[in-house]
């Protein structure tokens, strides 16, 4: 089956979004968020991964990504889907202090039932919506829309008060969580 949004030129960069299922608040744990933090690091250190935008929200994260060199995109989006998607269903079942840890080890294996691809459980919805920015109004729409999905959820006044987002970096702020391509 082909699909609508897929990576098709390696070059280019794209917006992608990583959901988590039934956009179920996972990422309200600092915990949590430093595993998906340390894979993208990871990846970008390893795999020739070129982050240029992202902010991390309670339940999805977006990006602006490319990548210079092996692997291709969709490698490097699948191998952080699957390592996260295993650690930190690792880490809620560690944690005493979740105290949702039994539902969502639930909603996450009900998920997984689901999906013929998977073993047990499914933390990340299947796809990721990539769109290629081939044009610099797309590149400038899409890198806005990431650093006001916090203020649009009333979390902050501005983007750069979230700090998870690459609007620090862009801010010039020295406390920076990912290393971030800019674009201006």
């Amino acid at each position: 089956m082909s699909r609508k949004y897929k990576v098709r030129n390696q070059d280019e960069l794209y917006f992608v979004t990583f959901t988590v299922v039934q956009w179920l608040d996972v990422f309200t744990r600092k915990e949590y968020r430093d595993i998906l933090l340390d894979s993208v690091r990871y990846c970008q250190k390893e795999k020739g991964l070129e982050i240029w935008g992202y902010c991390i929200m309670s339940n999805h994260a977006h990006w602006i990504m490319g990548r210079h060199d092996e692997p291709s995109l969709e490698g490097i989006i699948r191998d952080i889907k699957k390592y996260t998607s295993k650690k930190i269903i690792e880490a809620i079942a560690g944690n005493a202090r979740e105290s949702r840890r039994e539902l969502l080890l639930w909603l996450f294996e009900r998920e997984g039932a689901r999906n013929s691809n998977n073993t047990k459980y499914q933390f990340w919805q299947q796809h990721s919506h990539p769109i290629e920015l081939n044009t610099n109004e797309k590149l400038d729409q899409r890198l806005e829309y990431i650093h006001n999905n916090p203020v649009k959820a009333g979390i902050v006044l501005s983007p750069e008060e979230y700090y998870y987002s690459s609007a620090v970096n862009y801010s010039g702020k020295p406390e920076k969580l990912l290393d971030v391509m800019l674009l201006y």
